[in-house]
This record gives structure tokens, sequence and C-alpha cells, in this order.
């Protein structure tokens, strides 16, 4: 009896079908179409604009007791190059420390008494920068912008001052004295430690409330839930509490890594910490629910939440600053809940900022909250009804 011949090319051939099945289910899938077209577009378009590593328009606050005219083109020198703007002016110390208490600004310039009259004399003189250093990359950034101005100023002053009596060889000096506060040695970690912390506890809180209420569609015990006596209220409380006690939770440990393992300071209070962290949780979780009402699958809803969890990191300024973003992007900045808690927890820990100066981001927070809570429990009762 005469064999049938191979057929070689019937492996590739299913292939070939399953490959086409996959591509008819993709291509059918309505909401999977956005995740794979349109998002990473968003993405791309938003923080290729956003995201810089440059610091453009530094504000800084002027304290100039010496008020002659070699002083005022050195003020112009820093104002005239893009990099700084000068944001107030006064002859008090505790008013330029204040200002940068108060974000008002990032750098104070203090030009002495006597400023123009050492440099004629002597050919020497001396200016102080105190820097925020609260962020130790954007103060060293800062301060290498500073140095660049001063010493192209040093390269200018005999032609500036003609009636210098300093030998023409000595080349006129000025000697910076720079201090940054809330982190004077500029360590990295204690900028990056605090921000970090809020990536994780956001990236644990929104995935797992994004997944909860879709995992439940998927298996099909969501229409039993919802021919039960259970209230609305009662529904979304044990789908976010067990959530908001982990984040917490994570919250707690990763404070005593910092603490122990990388040496951040502690300047402020834990339980405002925890108090902020409660809010933020729920605008989180208010958002994760969200995204798990308007999900089918847990691949959609997992989608979703990375595509916020990226645009909210990046543009959050724990890795980029945001005054050096365009406008546009600083005004998209205050919908960002990472951008207000990361600046928050900074300044707790490293300020050691009480309350009553937190009011603006945790008053923006509070709102964020009942909004995303009210949108969810709202889209929740509609695909219960």
């Amino acid at each position: 009896m005469k064999s049938m011949p191979k057929d070689y090319l019937q492996p590739m051939r299913i292939v070939v079908h399953l490959l086409r099945k996959e591509f008819i289910q993709i291509f059918h899938n309505k909401g999977m179409l956005p995740l794979i077209f349109v998002m990473p577009f968003i993405q791309l378009v938003i923080l290729s604009n956003a995201a810089t590593f440059d610091v453009a328009q530094v504000p800084f606050h002027l304290q100039d007791y010496d008020r002659t005219p070699l002083s005022e083109h050195l003020v112009k020198r820093f104002t005239s190059t893009g990099y700084f703007r000068m944001t107030g002016e006064s002859s008090r110390q505790d008013k330029g420390i204040d200002a940068l208490i108060s974000r008002e600004a990032d750098m104070v310039i203090v030009i002495p008494r006597e400023f123009e009259k050492e440099m004629i004399n002597s050919g020497h003189a001396r200016i102080q920068l105190v820097i925020n250093a609260e962020d130790g990359f954007n103060a060293g950034v800062v301060r290498g912008y500073a140095y660049e101005i001063i010493s192209s100023f040093n390269r200018d002053i005999k032609r500036l001052l003609p009636q210098m009596s300093s030998p023409a060889t000595v080349q006129p000096n000025i000697e910076i004295r720079s201090s940054g506060w809330y982190n004077p040695e500029l360590v990295y970690s204690e900028y990056m430690v605090p921000g970090v912390l809020v990536v994780l506890v956001t990236i644990i809180g929104l995935f797992l409330s994004a997944m909860n209420v879709v995992r439940e569609k998927e298996i099909g015990t969501i229409d039993q839930i919802n021919v039960t006596p259970i209230k609305r209220w009662q529904f979304i409380t044990g789908k976010l509490f067990p959530f908001l006690v982990i984040g917490l939770g994570e919250l707690t440990v990763g404070l005593l890594i910092a603490r122990v393992a990388f040496h951040v300071p502690m300047l402020g209070s834990y339980a405002l910490i925890y108090f902020v962290a409660t809010i933020y949780l729920l605008v989180v979780l208010g958002m994760g629910l969200l995204i798990s009402t308007t999900t089918d699958t847990q691949q959609q809803a997992m989608f979703i939440a990375w595509f916020f969890t990226v645009i909210f990191i990046l543009l959050s300024g724990l890795f980029t600053p945001i005054e050096s973003m365009p406008h546009w992007a600083q005004n998209l900045t205050q919908l960002n809940p990472i951008r207000h808690f990361v600046d928050i927890i900074r300044r707790i820990m490293l300020k050691g900022s009480v309350i009553e100066e937190i009011l603006v981001p945790l008053g923006i927070l509070s709102v964020q909250s009942a909004v995303m809570l009210t949108l969810a429990i709202v889209r929740y009762r509609k695909i219960s009804a």
C-alpha cells in the first residue's frame, strides 16, 4: 500500500491561521485598539515636550547691600540669560529665608556692602548664593549656571571698571560662597527616596484597585454580588479599604527603609505624612476603581493604569523640574496627584513643613479624592443596574 506524501507546509499553515485569528481578534476588540495605537502616541507627544533635564527661569531673591553700578551689572547678567528671573528684593536676611521656605525663590543672591570698592582696590570680592538644595540635582545645575555667569562677568570687570588699581597681570575675581538649604551636601538619595516611595505606593494602589472589579467581571461573580442586598457604599468600602491598609503598610516599610538604609532625615511629623497619604490613596484607589468599572478585562485595566502611571510619574517633577516644562505642561501637572504628594512629602521630610505650609497641594488632593470616588461610585451604579 502506497503511503501518502507528507505535507511539510502543514505546520506553517497552522501558524498562519493562528496569526490570522489573533489579528482579527485584536482589530475587532474596540477596547484594545485605543490602547495599542492612541495611548503610545499621546505619551510620546506629551512626554517628549515636557520631560527635560534643562533648568530654566529659576526664581531668585536679591539682597544687594552695595547698590553700585557694578552690582547692578552683575544682577543684569543673571536676569538677561533666560535661566534666572528675579521674584523679589529685600535688605533683610530673614526675607530671603522666607522666600526659600515659601517656594517664591530657589536661590538667594547676597551682594555684600563695599562689593565694588573691594573689586577696585584689590581685584577680589565676594558674593553669596543660598540655593534650595531640596532637589540636589537641580541645585547642582543652578549652581553651575550661576558659576558660568559669574565667570563670564569676571572676564568683563576690567572693561566695566577702568579705574581698577590692581596690577594688569592680576585677573579680577569674584569669590562665591554657596550654601545649600534642606540638603546641604546635595545627597541625591535624600531627594529621590521620598519621591520613589510615592511612586511605589501609587503603583501598588492603582494597579491592585484597577484590576479588582474587572476580575469579578471576568469570573462572573459581579452579577452575583449585584443581586445581593449589599449596598453600593458597602461594596465600594469593601473593595477599597483593604488596599488603603496595604498602601499605608507599604508607606510604613518605605519610611523605615528610607530612615535606616538611606539616612533620609525626617524633620516633620509622621502623623501629617499618614494623614496626607490617606487622602492621596483615596485619589489613587478611586481612579483605579473607575478604571476597573470602565474596562472589561484585566489586560485592558492594566494597560490604562500603566498609561496614566507613566504620564503621572514623568510629569510629577520627580525626574525633571516642573519649572522647565512648557507653560501648558506646567498647568497640566496641576491635575497630577503624584506631583502634589511628592511635593508634600519632600516638604515634610526635608523642610519640616507643617500643615499650614501645604494647604494648597493638600486642598487639591482633597478635591481630587472627592471627584474620583464620586465618579467611580456613579460608574459602578450604571454597570450594576
